[in-house]
């Protein structure tokens, strides 16, 4: 449906007329965060500054709306009633019986406040995920109806439906949206605006019809039309007027509001939009066929073709069927190659095949986590001659662990949260690609991941032309690898694509796309 993109470009409008703006989303899922969920199910998993684990539409928020978000913009079902349960542990509640109202209620509540109540945003858009009518929303919806009546004009109601198209009778059909509105009411809350998804123009008649079904004013009934690309949306949202009928309804004076600024925006959508000149880039991973599990990546790659002038042609290869015979076919045509992150065995070997092609033929390649490890891997195996080298995530017992788990590591045995979570400081060897590419010394990117480069070998790579050119250095940890005789071959231990805007697009994407356009 896109709640996520509308959340997202509603807080980008009232960014753009000066307000200070944090998206949040609300999770109806049990897992205490999304990092142990399969990607095929929810797609990527994405990390915030602070080492929240998160659902990808916190990448959307952040991509719109260039602002951090962190472990408060993301709650689920789980870590509420983990909350709520660890208070009850510790007697918080005097022997009460506790309930869905008012503890579990209270608890959302308190969470959906929590990023108000620090001053620092005039505005908190809370998205709730799931579908009306769903027994995982409702307390949600619950918390929503008493927010509602607690804080009066101080809390707006948005609310998404679907609006289907029938091509035999040529017909939008407004039933799925009353049903909705009206499965919505009968829990008490009732919607201020409706925004219709659709793929074709809602008449002003329909839009009246609905307004009135639905009690809704007919200026509150807003459609969102199919678009090529998702940075459309802010634009004919705008058009749509979404960010004045929120102020009025929440009681600004408009002639007092400064109007929206989106100048910055528009120049990247239309750069976005009328690129003609291709640039072919493939990512190489195991999750391809859910594109969502690379979101950022594929997002950052926009970016960078955009402000480059060039129009982004993704191929999504599956490493699980790269090999010899017929890695040249798949992989010859490209201008340039990620080798995506991702954790566990399958995938691998395809992941080195692809790795040896684009090291041996020069094509530009970024390796971005465990892609960055397999480039080591592959480097200890062809070039350096260890033909068992590996990571011991993947062999235990090979005796050239060119990636190793962290000795801190070593005596967790819990998956959830026993990584190198969240943003980490790096320092960047002078004379490199990548102080080049970055232009300072200093860095700081975010990480997700438990194994590491092991440094035994670090003298034994840089002799043979693979320079470890980025450090932590509290920790003494290889961050980046770049091979010293190649066009643009560097790996990343950490995740550049999280950091990566609209309006700030990641040097390291924007360096790859313009070493992929120079033949």
């Amino acid at each position: 449906m896109g709640k996520g993109i509308i959340a997202a470009s509603l807080g980008k409008l009232l960014q753009a007329r000066g307000f200070k703006v944090t998206n949040q989303k609300l999770d109806p899922y049990i897992n205490i965060d999304p990092g142990t969920l399969n990607p095929y199910e929810h797609g990527e998993c994405y990390v915030t500054v602070d080492g929240h684990e998160a659902d990808l539409d916190l990448g959307h928020y952040e991509r719109f709306l260039n602002v951090e978000t962190h472990r408060a913009n993301n709650i689920t079902t789980g870590r509420i009633y983990q909350n709520v349960i660890n208070k009850e542990r510790r007697g918080d509640y005097l022997g009460k019986t506790v309930q869905i109202i008012p503890h579990i209620t209270d608890e959302i509540k308190r969470n959906i406040k929590l990023l108000g109540a620090k001053g620092e945003f005039d505005f908190v858009i809370t998205e709730i995920g799931g579908t009306v009518g769903d027994i995982e929303s409702l307390p949600y919806i619950e918390s929503v109806r008493q927010l509602k009546w607690e804080m009066g004009k101080n809390c707006l109601i948005v609310h998404l439906t679907y609006v289907p198209y029938l091509a035999a009778a040529k017909e939008l059909k407004t039933k799925p949206t009353q049903h909705s509105v009206k499965a919505l009411q009968e829990q008490g809350v009732q919607a201020d605006i409706l925004v219709l998804r659709t793929e074709h123009n809602i008449s002003m008649d329909i839009r009246k019809k609905v307004a009135l079904f639905c009690n809704v004013e007919t200026s509150a009934v807003m459609q969102s039309i199919d678009v090529p690309t998702i940075y459309r949306v802010p634009l004919n949202m705008q058009q749509e007027k979404l960010d004045e009928v929120v102020l009025t309804k929440m009681g600004f004076d408009l002639e007092k509001t400064p109007a929206a600024d989106m100048t910055k925006w528009i120049a990247f959508v239309e750069k976005l939009e009328n690129a003609t000149e291709e640039v072919r880039i493939g990512i190489v991973g195991k999750y391809v066929q859910l594109p969502d599990a690379y979101k950022s990546i594929t997002e950052s790659l926009l970016h960078a073709s955009a402000y480059n002038n060039k129009k982004l042609k993704l191929e999504l290869i599956l490493s699980d069927k790269l090999d010899q015979e017929n890695v040249e076919k798949k992989l010859g045509g490209l201008d340039g190659i990620i080798v995506a992150p991702g954790f566990g065995q399958r995938g691998m070997e395809g992941k080195f095949v692809a790795l040896k092609f684009t090291r041996e033929h020069n094509i530009p390649t970024l390796g971005i986590c465990m892609g960055m490890q397999t480039m080591s891997i592959e480097f200890a195996r062809n070039v350096l001659g260890y033909a068992d080298a590996n990571s011991t995530e993947i062999d235990p017992n090979t005796t050239h662990n060119v990636v190793d788990i962290m000795d801190e590591q070593k005596n967790i045995l819990n998956l959830g949260g026993s990584m190198r979570l969240g943003a980490f400081k790096c320092k960047l060897k002078k004379g490199t690609k990548a102080y080049e590419i970055y232009g300072k010394e200093n860095i700081s990117e975010r990480h997700r991941h438990r194994f590491e480069f092991n440094n035994a070998y670090k003298e034994e790579f840089e002799k043979a032309g693979m320079i470890c050119s980025g450090m932590n250095i509290e920790s003494n940890l290889v961050e980046i690898i770049e091979l010293r005789s190649h066009k643009w071959y560097i790996g990343v231990q950490f995740h550049p694509e999280y950091s990566s805007t609209v309006v700030n697009p990641h040097p390291l994407f924007i360096n790859f796309i313009q070493a992929a356009i120079k033949k």
